[in-house]
C-alpha cells in the first residue's frame, strides 16, 4: 500500500507570512494611535477655540447663545471686545507681566545652574547638608512667607514694585530649579570634566563651556516651567503688586463685576494672556521633551 504524504511547507513560508502580518498590524496600530492622538488633541483644543470665539463675540450674543453658533452666524465675530480691553489700560499690564516674568526666569536659571553645578561636581564643607536644606525648602508653602516678606519689603521700600515681585518669584523658584539642574548635572560623564581639568580649565570655564551647553534640554524645561508659573501667577501679584505694577492676572481680576461676569473683557484678556505661553511651548517643545527624558536612559 502506497502512503501519500502532504508536501511540507517551505521553512521560510511561515516566517514570511508572520512577517507580513506583523508589519500590517504594526502599520494599522500606528495609524490607529495617530488617529486617537489627533482626536485627543482636538478635544484639548476645543476650550481654546471656544475662548477665542467668545472673545470675538459681543456680550449680548454670548448671553443669548453658545459660542458654537458662530459656525452658522460668522457675522457675529468682531474685534470690538479687544478694542475695549486695550482702552482699559491692559497694554501696560501686559508689559508689566513681561517685566516680571522674563527677569524672574533668567535669574532662576542663572543662579540655579551655578548652584546645581557646585552641588554636583564641587567639593566643599557641608555640601550634602546644604543640599538637603534646599530640598527641604521645596515643601515650604508660599503663603507662610507673604506677611514676613511684605514687612521686609515695606522696610526696604520695594513693596508694590516690579523688582519686589521679581525677587519673590526668584527666591521661591530656586529650590526646585537647583534640585532639577543638580540631578541633570550629576548624569554628565565625569571623564568630560576630568579632561577639561587636565587641559588647565578652571571650574568657571568648565561650567560655561562644557556643562552648561550640555544642559540645554534641562534648562529649556526649567525655563518653560518657571515662565508659566510666573506668567500665570495671581497670588503674588495680588499681595506685592500695586496698580502701577500689576500684571495681567491682577488686571483681569480687577475687571470682575460684582453681580455678573465681565465676559466681554475677561475673554479677550484671557486669550491674550494665553498666546505667549502657547508660542513659547511650541517653540521649545523639542527641548522640553528632551529635558523630561534626560537621565532616563544611560
Amino acid at each position: 500500500m502506497t502512503t501519500i504524504t502532504a508536501p511540507s511547507a517551505s521553512p521560510g513560508a511561515g516566517t514570511l507570512r508572520r512577517g507580513v502580518l506583523s508589519r500590517v498590524a504594526d502599520r494599522a496600530g500606528g495609524g490607529l494611535v495617530q488617529v486617537v492622538l489627533i482626536v485627543l488633541a482636538l478635544f484639548w483644543l476645543i476650550p481654546t477655540l471656544g475662548l477665542l470665539v467668545v472673545s470675538l463675540r459681543r456680550d449680548a450674543d454670548n448671553n443669548s447663545s453658545g459660542w458654537w453658533t458662530f459656525f452658522t452666524k460668522p457675522a457675529q465675530l468682531t474685534f470690538e471686545n479687544y478694542s475695549n480691553l486695550l482702552a482699559t489700560g491692559f497694554t501696560s499690564s501686559f508689559w508689566n507681566t513681561v517685566a516680571i516674568t522674563v527677569p524672574a526666569t533668567i535669574l532662576v536659571i542663572g543662579f540655579a545652574a551655578m548652584a546645581g553645578y557646585a552641588f554636583a561636581w564641587m567639593e566643599f564643607p557641608g555640601r550634602d547638608a546644604l543640599f538637603l536644606v534646599v530640598i527641604a525648602l521645596l515643601v515650604v508653602p508660599v503663603q507662610i512667607a507673604l506677611i514676613p516678606i511684605a514687612k521686609m519689603y515695606g522696610t526696604l521700600g520695594i513693596f508694590g514694585t516690579i523688582p519686589g515681585v521679581v525677587l519673590f518669584h526668584t527666591a521661591f523658584g530656586l529650590p526646585f530649579a537647583i534640585f532639577l539642574l543638580r540631578n541633570f548635572f550629576v548624569g554628565i560623564p565625569k571623564e568630560l570634566l576630568e579632561a577639561a581639568r587636565m587641559d588647565g580649565a578652571a571650574e568657571w570655564k568648565i561650567f560655561a563651556t562644557v556643562v552648561f551647553p550640555l544642559a540645554k534640554p534641562a534648562v529649556a524645561s526649567l525655563g518653560i516651567f518657571q515662565f508659566l508659573w510666573v506668567w500665570n501667577d495671581l497670588l503674588i501679584a495680588l499681595v506685592f503688586a500695586d496698580t502701577g505694577s500689576q500684571p495681567m492676572t491682577k488686571a483681569l481680576q480687577s475687571q470682575m463685576r460684582q453681580f455678573g461676569t465681565n465676559v466681554d473683557i475677561l475673554a479677550p484678556g484671557a486669550f491674550l494672556s494665553l498666546i505667549i505661553p502657547l508660542v513659547l511651548f511650541f517653540s521649545f517643545q523639542r527641548y522640553f521633551v528632551q529635558g523630561l527624558l534626560a537621565g532616563s536612559v544611560k
